[in-house]
């Protein structure tokens, strides 16, 4: 894979995150504020502006698929004792349960700073049976770093009203994690603008802010929701788009099942690789941390496209 140089400098703007399965204690060790994320992108959001300067508990253990998070008690006591609890509406149905016993005014729903987008009508329900509601919007807001920027400022403001003293931290932290999501940004847009195709054919549906904001265009093999099986017919739509498109690839990921893509890239003699939507970090992930992650995207987008 090709990373840019320049892009390197920022993936060390992030803060390592343990990959273990236990939460964080509710109070670390010389922390005056515990703040609890729902999952990976918003680990990263919280810890890009605030350092160690507070007790993260991370609410999505590491390869667990976070649509279908399950809260420990311990969790569950977390969200009711932080200081603050980053959250995305509508996404994790166990979290907003949590939520729903926590203070209101220690809550921070990202979701009114994602703009977040309908989901499409063919990405509602592409399966014979849908395992999860999300209403109807698309939750994987984060694969656009242009959002993930304006949630990131967010979390910022509420960390400065909440430890004042560290305000004018946070909001330099948050300035430099918006430069660099910019320049990941301007990397995605520059390095997608020549493409021989403009298809992205993926197992699931998490890639609709992605392919929108460079001008791409999404087919899933399911919607929303990784663990639909996929019916007889939507197959077949699949694999005469693929063959009228010209497809190469057809793109799964880790935390999912990858043996409908696999079969589909089987039958078509097509190529398989991972396009990762970052709902959380493992030693599978082809990064440490999100802006390594994106990059890596962007090499299998660029590779399976022919781009450049």
């Amino acid at each position: 894979m090709y990373f840019k140089a320049h892009l390197r400098l920022f993936a060390l703007l992030a803060t390592a995150f343990a990959l273990g399965g236990c939460a964080a204690p509710v109070k670390a060790d010389g922390a005056d504020v515990n703040v609890a994320a729902a999952f990976y992108p918003l680990e990263f959001a919280v810890t890009s502006v605030a350092g160690d300067s507070v007790g993260l508990t991370p609410l999505t253990t590491p390869g667990v698929e976070a649509h279908d998070v399950e809260l420990t008690p311990r969790q569950v006591a977390a969200v009711v004792q932080a200081d603050l609890v980053v959250y995305l509406s509508g996404f994790q149905p166990a979290v907003d349960e949590a939520v729903k016993q926590a203070d209101p005014a220690k809550v921070l729903d990202v979701a009114e700073f994602a703009d977040l987008m309908d989901i499409g009508e063919e990405d509602h329900e592409d399966g014979d049976h849908a395992d999860h509601d999300h209403g109807n919007v698309d939750p994987h807001f984060w694969l656009d770093p242009q959002r993930l920027a304006n949630v990131t400022d967010a979390i910022a403001e509420r960390l400065a009203t909440i430890e004042p003293g560290e305000a004018d931290t946070f909001t330099t932290n948050a300035k430099a994690t918006r430069d660099g999501l910019l320049t990941l940004d301007t990397e995605f847009t520059q390095g997608l603008q020549t493409c021989a195709r403009r298809e992205l054919f993926t197992s699931h549906a998490a890639f609709s802010y992605l392919a929108a904001r460079y001008d791409l265009e999404q087919v899933s093999v399911v919607g929303i929701s990784p663990n639909l099986e996929p019916s007889g017919a939507r197959i077949a739509d699949v694999q005469k788009l693929a063959r009228q498109y010209d497809a190469t690839t057809i793109f799964f990921e880790t935390a999912a099942s990858d043996a409908v893509a696999r079969s589909i890239a089987h039958d078509l003699g097509l190529e398989t690789a991972v396009l990762d939507p970052i709902e959380s970090v493992t030693e599978q992930s082809a990064g440490e941390d999100y802006p390594a992650i994106m990059l890596s995207n962007l090499a299998e987008i660029e590779k399976a496209n022919d781009c450049g």
